[in-house]
């Protein structure tokens, strides 16, 4: 099969966008398929019409690659549209769960770009991430729309990875509990203590996302263990004890140790370090 992986484009993202997309060459040629890079910076159409491949890989960052402009382009063409399809054939059989990155609250209805909870669990998807930063900051995201897609993925039977999080000036101006006590709060409306156990919550400092600063241990833990405590008054401790939160705010391979060492933080929600699998490798080994 020949796939052409969508890469670049002109977002401030283009760096990890080309990055993500060199791996997933590497995999797909190692699964016995022929990759074409194609930067959607140029004249994509174009490329795409001369190259005449079989399915697309999405490996676009940002509003491009994330707003329904390409899965419409792509349309146009008359070219499938697949990545997550492709992670799962490549993770069968593996301990890998597969997440994507949103999904809609309506089970139908004329939504373009947007895919349903219902269609992730039929592809056989596991989890899905919510409220990401970026979806709250570049695609109108509320903690009500949140809300509602968590409700949605929970009653389609996936994992939810809830993001929460304050931006550089909550922090300066001391809200950032209020905050995220706030996010977790709405978040979790309607949702019983069984629910609850396919919830995993991220804290996602906004201001540390993607900038390479980092919130320091004591940090990341003194929110992880607020939202861990906002979680015990909506139910209980013991439910709150079992409960995994992650910190997701640039972890990588020189701080990941001191992070995950901190009573709170269960975990990491690791974005461009997953890019690079030498780092990406020592995180998964401080984590076991």
């Amino acid at each position: 099969m020949k796939v052409a992986v969508l890469t670049g484009g002109s977002s401030t993202e283009r760096e990890l966008s080309l990055a993500s997309a060199k791996n997933v060459c590497a995999a797909l040629e190692e699964a016995g398929h022929r990759t074409v890079l194609l930067d959607a910076s140029s004249d994509l159409v174009s490329a795409l019409r001369v190259e005449r491949p079989d399915v697309c890989f999405n490996a676009l960052h940002g509003k491009l690659g994330e707003d329904g402009t390409v899965q419409s382009l792509l349309e146009f063409v008359g070219v499938p549209f697949v990545d997550l399809p492709a992670a799962l054939e490549a993770t069968k059989g593996t301990a890998i769960g597969v997440a994507a990155q949103n999904c809609h609250w309506e089970k139908s209805g004329a939504f373009t770009g947007e895919v349903s909870a219902e269609m992730l669990k039929a592809m056989e998807v596991g989890y899905v991430i919510l409220g990401h930063s970026e979806r709250r900051t570049y695609f109108g995201d509320t903690d009500v729309t949140v809300q509602k897609r968590v409700r949605a993925a929970l009653d389609a039977g996936l994992t939810v990875i809830l993001c929460v999080g304050e931006y550089l000036e909550q922090r300066e101006q001391g809200v950032t509990g209020e905050v995220v006590a706030m996010q977790t709060k709405i978040a979790l409306g309607g949702v019983s203590a069984e629910e609850l156990a396919r919830v995993i919550i991220a804290y996602e400092p906004v201001w540390a996302i993607g900038t390479g600063r980092t919130a320091t241990a004591a940090q990341a833990n003194e929110v992880c263990a607020l939202i861990r405590d906002t979680v015990a008054q909506l139910y209980s401790w013991e439910i709150a004890d079992d409960l995994v939160i992650q910190y997701g705010g640039s972890m990588n391979a020189g701080n990941a140790a001191e992070l995950l060492a901190q009573p709170d933080v269960d975990g990491g929600l690791i974005g461009g370090a997953s890019l690079k699998p030498a780092d990406f490798a020592a995180i998964v080994s401080v984590a076991k």
